[in-house]
């Protein structure tokens, strides 16, 4: 692509006269990181939240890029040589222009985005999943990593920044896929690193308590989540729209979606997909889905009613995707689990203890996978067993959940371990005593016990035969940060060694 094709759009910029030759130059490449810059390429100054682009662009031009993108203009170089767009947001221009060297890829794909402060990442699992039995290649952008087919790339941030993100769907497009799976955070819509993806299908699943170390307040937090149904599904121009939403959560009933957009609502209450759990145990639910066509039972291999509510969020997903409802229940029946959700560890004898790995790090997820867990143990008659939760928070993040962390975890267990999650710069010990803070009304029903992995031993070693242990927050990661380092630990792994050791 050529500098004059990619700004094509653009009104006017420094020295265009003079550096008119550049304009028919082909573009190497675009970035924000100014230690990627090479020869020939676009660099863009972003104002970040801890570091100003516009501090390393003498680096971006000594490493040869032809064209800037500022908001800035005096912090170029007086003699920089290429060329210099003025724009009033550079986040906003980022996005564009990724869109545009990347060829507007989800253009080429069924695109859908799936919000919301828990549910994301199983959802996302379980679209691949199905999408896939129908024959339409999926691509997933999420948390756990960025894949399509056998081809898997590691991942940062849930949805990457809009260079990555597109360069990411053209990727899959060039594999061969024809759908794409996008979880989509609240600082994703507010950093504008999706406003150029053209999405099919939007999902709604909850919003409860987090991030408030970013957005502050839960309005400003929900407003950013808006975004997606408003602002983003008017800019695109695929037909039909649809909007899948959460009518159990209370977010979800308020939510405005754009009149253009198919609205499907979904949950336990009244809605277009309605369900009802019939029977379930650790394993798998047997469930009654109710829709204005036909009414359905059906096995689901997943347990928790949170887990179901994202497995019927996903297959009114599907639906809209074209795929007959036949076809995607039947894939749903067959779907093998997701990593680091309700995980099981397994093992060969069903007396031992139920040992699950769970991502659940806000209080609302927590909260519903303990009642989970509970309702389980009382259906099954297992009145007389444990739930033991091990659990922490991680630093750096919102502190005002952590007392109410504690107090879901005991209150809803029978024994906790409060230890500690990802630390990252922050002291373990002041992150545990802000979690017990909350825990003054619950003395001896729970034990601290700093170091992670021997507070997983010391869970699993309590565990009687039928007992439960809940591990959570970490779910699939397979490393703990301490300070600003990333150290290799696996709640499964470590979970699967100590129940090994306690059959043995």
């Amino acid at each position: 692509m050529k500098l004059n094709q990619l700004f094509s759009f653009f009104k006017s910029s420094q020295s265009l006269a003079t550096h008119s030759h550049l304009l028919e130059q082909d573009v190497s490449g675009v970035y924000q990181d100014a230690r990627l810059v090479r020869p020939q390429s676009v660099f863009i100054a972003i104002q970040g939240h801890e570091k100003d682009g516009h501090q390393f662009i003498s680096q971006a031009v000594q490493n040869g890029a032809m064209a800037l993108v500022v908001e800035n203009e005096s912090t170029v170089p007086k003699d920089f040589q290429g060329l210099v767009y003025v724009v009033k947001n550079s986040r906003e221009m980022l996005d564009l222009l990724a869109a545009r060297f990347y060829k507007f890829p989800s253009h080429e794909l069924i695109c859908i985005g799936v919000t919301g402060t828990n549910g994301k990442t199983s959802i996302t699992y379980l679209l691949e999943h199905m999408l896939n039995e129908a024959r339409k290649t999926t691509g997933v952008i999420g948390t756990v990593n960025n894949r399509v087919k056998n081809k898997v790339w590691p991942t940062i941030n849930t949805t990457p920044d809009a260079l990555t993100l597109q360069s990411r769907l053209r990727d899959f497009v060039d594999e061969g896929a024809t759908c794409a799976a996008l979880e989509v955070t609240s600082h994703a819509l507010e950093q504008k690193r999706v406003d150029s993806v053209q999405f099919n299908t939007v999902i709604f699943t909850n919003l409860t308590l987090d991030h408030l170390d970013y957005h502050k307040t839960m309005e400003n937090y929900f407003a950013a989540k808006q975004k997606l149904f408003t602002d983003l599904m008017i800019l695109s121009l695929k037909h039909p729209k649809f909007a899948i939403v959460n009518v159990d959560d209370s977010y979800g009933r308020k939510l405005k979606v754009s009149d253009e957009v198919i609205v499907w609502t979904y949950g336990q209450r009244e809605s277009d997909f309605q369900f009802k759990v019939l029977h379930m145990n650790y394993k798998e639910t047997k469930i009654r889905l109710k829709t204005s066509v036909e009414t359905l039972e059906f096995l689901v291999p997943l347990s928790g009613h949170h887990m179901i509510s994202n497995a019927v969020a996903a297959l009114a997903a599907v639906v809209s995707c074209g795929v007959p409802m036949a076809t995607a229940i039947k894939s749903l029946e067959q779907f093998s689990g997701i990593p680091g959700r309700l995980q099981l560890v397994v093992t060969e004898d069903s007396t031992k203890p139920a040992v699950f790995v769970d991502y659940a790090h806000s209080p609302d997820a927590l909260e519903n996978v303990l009642l989970s867990l509970n309702l389980v143990r009382k259906e099954n008659n297992l009145k007389n067993t444990k739930i033991i939760t091990v659990f922490g928070c991680g630093g750096d993040r919102d502190k005002s959940k952590r007392p109410i962390m504690g107090q879901v975890a005991v209150n809803k267990s029978d024994y906790a371990f409060v230890t500690s999650d990802n630390p990252r710069t922050e002291k373990p010990s002041e992150i545990i005593n802000d979690v017990i803070q909350g825990l003054k009304d619950f003395s001896g029903r729970y034990s601290v016990i700093e170091d992670r992995e021997q507070a997983i031993a010391a869970a699993i070693k309590m565990a009687g035969p039928y007992d439960v242990v809940l591990i959570a927050g970490k779910g699939h990661e397979d490393y703990q940060i301490i300070g600003t380092t990333k150290n290799h630990f696996s709640d499964f792994e470590v979970a699967e060694k100590y129940l090994k050791s306690k059959e043995a």
